[in-house]
């Protein structure tokens, strides 16, 4: 076996030895396991990039064993699992740095960042997974892996939010361990391929195919966080601004997102799904659940809430651009996966910011905080109007492209959809705005802490402007090669012409 067939290994067993190294680290390890976090974070960046260049180039990278009859282990890396690792590897590392600052004087780190290394290394194996087997294993490991991160806090209500995302996300598990067994009875073991598998199926299999992909969507929406399966998704914001990041930019509802657009590409097929009749109401679910989270998003007071519910919006339009049943939309949706985790992540860092150092947790209590931070309200500012579709921003490129795709797809409807979705979003985003902008400061802040020459601690003030950089230039540089809308456009040219 040749080296490259083991790189997707080495990629994934980064933030496992580190997992295994923080844990038995003592609490006063602050420098050791400071250095342990970023380096592994460096070294599976280091990995993802020399998978990235070689798929460009046509390598191979995968690794693959029995481990019953009849069911195999793979890892492989594509065009597609290497979009996920990009995004999760690059947030990672910022998001290390940002919580080795949020949980400075914090008690338990150690606990933290063990299993924070471990989320990580479980949607690495997502992303890399070759199966749908292999999937489910990372899959449930990310669920154990994130309920001792969201109730981290040990209060009432954290530990209420823990037993919801629990039960929600292990019933979501079993009900696709459930669609992947009948699958495997119906098809046997089937790897993720470009272009599917079912392109020709079996007429007497088809009604067991609809209902099968009924169960494989229920049990991914979950992590997804689809209406009506997200309400998990706002009770988890009790936990540490760095958790929520993480749930709501890299790991649990972009799992979810993934593995329901490996779902329709790499399992069925476009041309299976829609033949089925399965694209139409996948795309309908996901234009309701971004119109409603948007609507609800508006009547949030807590600021953390409020971004919840955008990212249940946000999330589907991944779904809804891979369900429109043409290249450009598709293209829209994948681009989407990239543009929403730095849009969003920027904005959950700027919310921790402002919790940290001001002690605010309402959008009440906003009032002029765009004078005391200006550096965190200014990327706050840039991921809210990439979120709104402001050009030439991240979410921009999104909405065009997909807008573009809906209509060369002759489904106009979409269209409204996003312009009612950007008008909603400027009415929750823009009175934040607002209140930091144009408000007099409040008379003091809660809990307001001092800080060197920063705004804040530089752990927590640098993470949101590298983001919010991000947030610019993905969409100013959005034609250049290796660029996440060039990389989706490659993803979608194979899937087409497979």
């Amino acid at each position: 076996m040749t080296l490259t067939a083991w790189i997707p290994l080495f990629a994934l067993m980064t933030s496992m030895i580190a997992s295994v190294v923080i844990f038995a680290l003592p609490e006063k390890g602050y420098r050791l396991r400071t250095g342990v976090n970023l380096g592994a974070a460096l070294v599976k960046l280091a990995l993802v990039v020399v998978m990235v260049w070689g798929v460009f180039r046509g390598v191979d990278y995968g690794l693959s064993f029995t481990m019953v009859p009849g069911v195999t282990f793979v890892l492989r890396a594509d065009a597609f699992s290497l979009m996920f690792a990009g995004l999760s590897s690059v947030l990672w590392l910022l998001t290390t740095i940002y919580a080795v600052g949020y949980l400075e004087d914090s008690p338990n780190r150690s606990r933290f960042f063990g299993f924070f290394s471990l989320c990580v290394a479980s949607t690495m194996g997502i992303a890399l997974a070759g199966n749908l087997f292999t999937f489910f294993l990372f899959y449930e490991m990310l669920t154990l892996s994130t309920y001792p991160l969201v109730v981290h806090r040990g209060t009432e209500k954290a530990l209420k939010a823990g037993r919801t995302y629990v039960i929600y996300t292990l019933t979501g598990g079993a009900v696709l361990l459930l669609a992947i067994a009948w699958l495997h009875g119906v098809a046997g073991d089937l790897p993720f391929r470009e272009g599917g598998h079912f392109t020709d199926a079996d007429p007497d299999i088809q009604g067991s195919l609809i209902l099968i992909f009924i169960l494989l969507v229920a049990g991914l929406g979950v992590k997804a966080a689809i209406f009506p399966l997200h309400g998990w998704l706002p009770q988890a914001m009790v936990a540490p601004a760095p958790v929520s990041a993480l749930l709501h930019a890299v790991a649990v509802v972009k799992a979810g997102a993934f593995g329901i657009v490996r779902v329709v590409h790499d399992i069925y097929g476009v041309e299976a799904s829609a033949a089925l009749g399965l694209l139409a109401p996948l795309a309908w679910l996901a234009a309701f659940t971004i119109l409603y989270a948007s609507v609800r998003a508006l009547w949030q007071r807590d600021l953390k809430r409020r971004l919840a519910f955008s990212t249940v919006s946000q999330v589907s339009y991944i779904i809804l651009g891979i369900s429109l049943f043409g290249p450009v939309a598709a293209v829209g949706g994948l681009v989407h996966l990239l543009h929403q985790g730095i849009m969003k992540i920027t904005l959950f860092f700027c919310a921790g910011n402002y919790a940290e150092t001001l002690g605010i947790h309402r959008i009440d209590e906003m009032d002029g905080a765009g004078r005391r931070m200006p550096g965190t309200s200014l990327a706050f500012t840039i991921g809210a109007f990439g979120m709104i579709g402001a050009p030439p921003l991240a979410g921009f490129i999104t909405k065009w492209t997909m807008g573009s795709g809906a209509l060369a797809a002759n489904m106009d409807w979409v269209i409204a959809v996003l312009v009612a979705s950007s008008l909603l979003n400027a009415a929750y985003f823009l009175p934040v705005l607002h209140r930091l902008w144009f408000r007099e400061p409040a008379a003091g802040w809660p809990h307001e802490r001092r800080w060197g020459r920063l705004e804040t601690s530089a752990w927590l003030f640098w993470p949101p402007l590298l983001t919010a950089v991000m947030t610019v230039m993905v969409g100013v540089l959005a034609s250049l090669p290796f660029s996440p809308l060039s990389w989706a456009e490659l993803i979608v040219l194979r899937e087409y012409s497979s």
